[in-house]
């Protein structure tokens, strides 16, 4: 078990498509999730925590769900 931050960066105005596949993805493994507003650019930030086993699999995944976004992960804590 490992301890995975996401940095999710994307457009505002197609926010709401993609979190809900995004929620499919990770129902149930979030530990603690932030919404920051959108920039003057009109891109929005997420941050969330997330419990994941496998989390090069979990990246690779939401790569495709996030195709013109921004994705970055840092692994918190193993357990």
């Amino acid at each position: 078990m490992q301890i995975v931050e996401l940095d999710i960066k994307l457009p505002y105005e197609g926010r709401g498509k993609i979190l809900g596949r995004l929620y499919e993805k990770v129902r149930g493994k979030i530990r603690d999730i932030h919404f920051f507003p959108p920039t003057l650019e009109g891109i929005s930030e997420i941050r969330m925590e997330v419990v994941e086993d496998d989390a090069p699999r979990l990246l690779s995944e939401l790569k495709k769900i996030i195709k013109n976004g921004k994705i970055t992960f840092k692994v918190l804590s193993e357990a």
